[in-house]
């Protein structure tokens, strides 16, 4: 027998009695009184009423009933109400309609992650567009969210640079602008990478990190990201929202066994007007650092060899401090289509230093007796009288037969 409380304690009520008054308003006894019959309680609630040892109507109730069985423990009881209605009376009628269930939200882009870094330093929206036919990586930054206050201000003044791994830092770095005293920036800014392959496509990583700036101190990190560029499909702009990180570690023995001294990007044109080869120098992208400040002033020559008379040289402009010059100069060689096929076009690039000699950076030869994409560009040339046909070249270190000083 479940004893009275005492005078002075205060009546517990467990939770199936709850459940009881909730549906059978009134005065409960726990002794067993004289009563009318009362109607049967719902499955659901003889279950959980069966399990308090102060309600034996309940619990005779249960035994009266063991066809319709015990359900188990840790089914969910706002499943049962709402399985089996919340109104009982005498008559039991159609059990009131349930709302609509709603549709299943959008699942969160495989990019997009939840994490404490989320809250901690915010995230970033962009997009990445490969331009196959152009060799260029379209990098549109357009917002972030939440970012880490760096200032004491409470706010922080960020922008957003892009390197390339593998591959020289300063050589392929690119930045937005920066955007002063705010926590949700919006950039809407697009940085292209020039002379993209699809090589690079499948070997290389965007890294891309939020800063803030400060004027009288180095600058502080705030968060980062990373995308294989694997992950893109040609010509196919792709969207991210992502949770910026940590800063991670980059391996730099890999930078060292992929390093590249640059590349260029040539036109040729056989003109039948003119009777000449036009070779244009369009650009040059992730030159190698000659100088002591991370950067080169580069300049490009150009000989069609062989060159007996030694008159067959051309120079561009020099570009100060990039690593990513853009020329758009031309030059002519007057000479016959039929003797193109015994020539090869000779182009270096170079460091201008004053006061000692200049620095070789790197070249391509493009010939008859070339390999690859340089046999292939002089032949497409030599086909296509009077046809533009423009081609990026890997720069290397060494050039067969070339002189290699200024």
């Amino acid at each position: 027998m479940t004893s009275l409380p005492r005078r002075g304690e205060k009546a517990t009520i467990c939770l199936q009695e709850h459940v009881v008054i909730d549906m059978y308003p009134g005065p409960i006894s726990l002794f067993p009184t004289r009563r009318l019959p009362a109607p049967p309680l719902a499955p659901a609630l003889l279950s959980l009423a069966s399990g308090c040892p102060r309600c034996p109507a309940a619990a005779s109730a249960g035994r009266s009933s063991p066809s319709d069985g015990a359900r188990e423990d840790d089914e969910d009881v706002d499943q049962l109400f709402g399985a089996y209605g919340s109104s009982p009376g005498p008559s039991p009628g159609p059990s009131p309609a349930r709302p609509p269930a709603k549709p299943p939200e959008d699942e969160p882009d495989a990019d997009g992650y939840e994490s404490d870094d989320c809250t901690a330093l915010g995230t970033l929206d962009f997009s990445l567009l490969y331009d196959q036919e152009n060799n260029a990586l379209h990098c549109t930054i357009t917002k972030a969210k939440g970012l880490k206050p760096m200032d004491h201000n409470g706010l922080a003044d960020p922008y957003v640079k892009l390197h390339l791994l593998p591959g020289a830092s300063k050589a392929n770095k690119l930045r937005t602008k920066t955007l002063r005293n705010t926590l949700n920036p919006t950039w809407n800014e697009t940085l292209t990478y020039y002379g993209i392959t699809d090589e690079d496509m499948i070997r290389k990583t965007l890294r891309i990190s939020v800063c803030d700036e400060d004027k009288f101190r180095h600058n502080e990190f705030i968060g980062e990201t990373r995308v294989p560029l694997k992950k893109l499909k040609a010509n196919h702009t792709k969207t991210f929202s992502i949770c910026l990180e940590k800063q991670l570690p980059v391996d730099k023995t890999e930078d060292k066994s992929l390093e590249e001294r640059g590349r260029i990007l040539i036109s040729l044109k056989y003109s039948s007007q003119k009777q000449g080869l036009l070779v244009g120098i369009v650009r040059c992208a992730h030159l190698a650092a000659m100088d002591a400040n991370g950067y080169s002033d580069p300049y490009v020559k150009t000989y069609l060899r062989p060159d007996v008379d030694k008159k067959s040289k051309h120079k561009t402009a020099v570009k100060k401090k990039t690593l990513n010059p853009e020329f758009n100069e031309e030059f002519c060689y007057e000479i016959k289509h039929s003797d193109l096929a015994k020539k090869s076009l000779e182009v270096t690039v170079w460091d201008y230093d004053i006061g000692k000699s200049n620095d070789f950076i790197g070249g391509v030869v493009l010939g008859i007796n070339a390999k690859g994409e340089r046999l292939k560009h002089w032949f497409d040339c030599l086909k296509n009288k009077d046809k533009r046909i423009e081609r990026w070249h890997t720069l290397t270190s060494e050039l067969p037969g070339a002189v290699l000083s200024d």
